[in-house]
């Protein structure tokens, strides 16, 4: 029987229900049914499929080599390499007066991450998944009710009833499951806004991605496959909105006129708008569910971590319950195990979310001073080999 064939009956019993068959909660699906737990994975809506005509996706995500390591762990890689994905060598970071560039062959490596459409790595998770004795996947499924205890109810909108030892919430950033347990969150949504652009290159070099901090906002260059990109622009909510709003040959002028030179010939393709928040749940767990990727914690993707944080979340969470022999028995033994994956999460997460403001905050103040600052930051970090491969290790995910 085919998994995405299943009606679950009544009162169906699971080891771990997984809610959001996105990449983080698909990749927690996927580990958690290789330690022999009976999962299933629950997405309300299922991606389409992949066809090699397609154009890109305006959802991509970077890759870096650390979340590569557990998405090759998984046995998910194979397969989308298969559809497509773009590695980057090298990234370059500007202002008007301070530059710093990471190269792969600073630390020896052949690359520095990869840029890979959301929706192709949801669908080779879920492929994945699917390959999978134990593993359910239930797609179309919405979560209307929850109730925690011993043994967990999720009751799904067509009355179908999932019960679980554990649930892992992987919802995103308006997680439903996070609300439904009680679960409060701190943060704000900031003032500019994000212009995702696909583009059509004539350039030879989709090895190298930049960024060019500018007073409105950063600027920045995706190389995809085959000399397609992925240009993002932030700026003010009305001058998106105005942006949006334009024909591809207008909206082309308005980035050559606004872009760095180190921009090819193009032509645009597509473009979408999102907003830019920060959240943060004041608490990972609540009973026996436990909050993974956005569902926990929302950044501003200035550096393009969001994805890899969820990730990092996912790794915690598998190797403490390798660790854990006594997880499979009393609920204080499950508690106890999301306690301290909380408190291994919650510190990075934190700390790459404030290193997020401190550069948007830092780059958005037009002082003098402080551009000189920035500047003179900037070309210390390209001059000085040990900070920068220090905070080249940690941008890979090494």
């Amino acid at each position: 029987m085919n998994p995405t064939d299943y009606l679950a009956a009544e009162d169906d019993r699971y080891d771990i229900a997984v809610v959001g068959g996105g990449m983080v909660g698909g990749a927690a699906a996927v580990g958690l049914a290789q330690r022999d737990q009976r999962v299933v994975l629950l997405e309300a809506q299922q991606p389409n499929a992949f066809d090699p005509s397609q154009p890109p996706d305006l959802r991509v995500s970077a890759i870096n080599l650390g979340s590569f390591d557990l998405l090759e762990s998984l046995g998910v890689w194979p397969t989308l390499a298969s559809m497509r994905l773009q590695p980057y060598e090298r990234l370059a970071v500007w202002e008007k007066g301070g530059r710093c560039e990471f190269n792969a062959s600073d630390l020896g490596l052949e690359h520095l991450g990869y840029f890979v459409e959301n929706r192709l790595l949801q669908l080779a998770l879920l492929q994945r998944a699917q390959t999978l004795p134990n593993v359910t996947v239930l797609t179309d499924a919405r979560v209307d009710e929850l109730q925690l205890g011993r043994d967990c109810t999720l009751t799904l909108t067509d009355g179908r009833r999932i019960k679980s030892r554990w649930i892992v919430a992987a919802d995103g950033a308006q997680s439903q499951l996070r609300t439904l347990a009680g679960i409060r969150t701190r943060g704000w949504k900031y003032a500019q806004q994000v212009l995702a652009i696909s583009v059509k290159t004539q350039g030879k070099d989709s090895s190298t991605t930049w960024q060019q901090f500018a007073p409105t906002g950063p600027m920045a260059f995706l190389p995809m496959y085959d000399n397609h990109a992925e240009l993002i622009w932030y700026h003010s909510a009305q001058r998106i909105a105005e942006l949006k709003k334009l024909s591809d040959a207008r909206l082309a002028e308005e980035i050559r006129a606004a872009f760095p030179l180190e921009l090819d010939e193009f032509e645009v393709l597509g473009r979408a708008s999102f907003p830019i928040q920060r959240l943060h749940a004041t608490d990972y767990s609540h009973q026996n569910l436990v909050l993974v990727g956005d569902a926990a914690h929302a950044i501003n993707p200035l550096a393009g971590q969001g994805v890899n944080l969820g990730f990092k979340d996912v790794e915690a969470l598998l190797q403490l319950f390798d660790e854990s022999a006594s997880v499979s028995g009393s609920t204080a033994a499950l508690r106890n195990l999301f306690k301290r994956y909380e408190q291994h999460r919650r510190r990075d997460n934190f700390a790459m979310m404030s290193a997020m403001d401190a550069f948007y905050i830092g780059f958005s103040n037009q002082s003098k001073p402080i551009e000189f600052l920035r500047n003179t930051a900037l070309d210390l970090a390209n001059r000085i080999p040990l900070a920068k491969r220090q905070v080249l290790r940690y941008a890979a995910g090494l």
